[in-house]
Order: C-alpha cells, then sequence, then structure tokens
C-alpha cells in the first residue's frame, strides 16, 4: 500500500490528524483529505512537508493575522 498518515505539527509534537490517507486535494487555505476507509477531513492550514519514503504528510495550521 501507499497510503500515507496526516499529522499536525505543533511546536516539537505531531498529533495523528487522519489514517491511511488516499486522495489529498489543496483548495485556497484548506486541504481535503481522505482515507482509504471513506473518512473524509478539511484541515484548515498548509502542507509542511512529505515523506514518501515514511509515508508521513506533515500539516501546519495556517497563521491568524
Amino acid at each position: 500500500m501507499c497510503e500515507s498518515n496526516a499529522y499536525i505539527k505543533k511546536d516539537d509534537k505531531e498529533e495523528l490528524y487522519l489514517e491511511s490517507v488516499d486522495l489529498i486535494k489543496p483548495e485556497d487555505s484548506r486541504i481535503y483529505m481522505r482515507s482509504l476507509f471513506g473518512e473524509e477531513r478539511v484541515f484548515n492550514g498548509k502542507i509542511k512537508e512529505i515523506s514518501l519514503v515514511k509515508h508521513k504528510i506533515i500539516l501546519v495550521e495556517e497563521e491568524k493575522i
């Protein structure tokens, strides 16, 4: 399988946001994600890093002005 897990990075910690992510669609300042199991989530922020080898997607929240 080639799916990855999505994590939210806060300070120096990573919190699991969605497992087995199959689809990622950036839309303005939001990121739409769907898992292999059909779970859908929309994250307000941006992608900081994607590691294909580690199967990891790191997300960061959008800074509020």
